[in-house]
């Protein structure tokens, strides 16, 4: 099976500073990863790698077996999405215009109907006439969340399952939210769409994926389930978090996805899928 990202040994340099160091990994079709690491480890930069946005320094990506930087734009847009952490938008379009935007120039009824289905998929149902600078981080956050998904939409007719990027996409989002935006993502997944996403909430990614990959100092440290891979060693390796903090864990403040058993991932999800 051809996998839909792959990294070989990717290296990043900003002048004597390695930001990314021999980086390699491939994801599948329909696969979720979670991208973790404490700040600096290289997290961003690889996410940016794997959208296109720059070029590494060292090593090659492709997407769908195709060099990544033989793409052309529209065609890159077809294939993957791109959610960043921070989207500010200066103008006072409405809700709907802003999702409608994942779709290009496309327009028609066809494009509607995937508009209101993503608008839908977020909890923003009636929302489209409102002006989004109105509206909270959040809730400006899923309407982002929606117009990615009617990008991914629109290439899914012509080009297959394509690859979803997340950047800290859970955020600025209240607990119901992001139980919401993983239940999203699953669904995705079941079409045959790839996620990779950064995130610091480790808890969270144990939810969120089937694999986690970590980072630390630009290098991977780590990669495999959430179970192998997220444990007291690498938490004190990886974060410096020793003795102390799995102390409190113990009296109930949860700091590893050791807190989620089984039954408890499968009724968060199922309670917002």
């Amino acid at each position: 099976m051809t996998a839909v990202i792959e990294a070989r040994s990717i290296g990043v340099r900003i002048g004597a500073k390695a930001l990314l160091d021999g980086v390699s990994f491939t994801v599948p079709p329909g696969e979720t990863v979670a991208l973790v690491g404490p700040n600096g480890a290289g997290k961003s930069t690889l996410l940016r790698v794997l959208s296109g946005e720059i070029r590494p320094s060292a090593g090659a990506v492709t997407l769908k077996g195709r060099a990544l930087a033989s793409y052309r734009p529209r065609l890159l847009a077809l294939n993957r999405a791109v959610l960043s952490q921070n989207i500010s938008v200066a103008f006072p379009f409405t809700v709907a215009d802003v999702v409608r935007m994942g779709a290009g120039d496309g327009r028609g009824a066809k494009i509607d109907a995937m508009v209101e289905a993503a608008l839908a998929e977020v909890d923003l149902t009636g929302w489209g006439e409102r002006v989004i600078t109105t509206l909270s981080g959040g809730e400006q956050q899923r309407a982002h969340f929606a117009r990615v998904l009617v990008q991914l939409a629109c290439g899914e007719a012509d080009n297959g399952p394509g690859l979803l990027l997340l950047d800290e996409p859970t955020a600025s989002l209240d607990l119901r939210h992001q139980l919401d935006l993983i239940a999203a993502t699953r669904r995705c997944t079941e079409r045959g769409v790839t996620v990779v996403a950064i995130l610091h909430d480790l808890n969270l990614a144990t939810l969120f994926a089937e694999r986690v990959v970590v980072l630390s100092h630009g290098r991977l440290v780590g990669d495999g389930a959430p179970r192998d891979t997220i444990t007291d060693a690498m938490l004190e390796q990886v974060f410096r978090v020793g003795n102390r903090n799995r102390a409190r864990a113990a009296r109930g403040h949860a700091v590893h996805p050791a807190a989620w058993d089984d039954a408890t991932v499968s009724r968060a999800c199922r309670a917002y899928a």
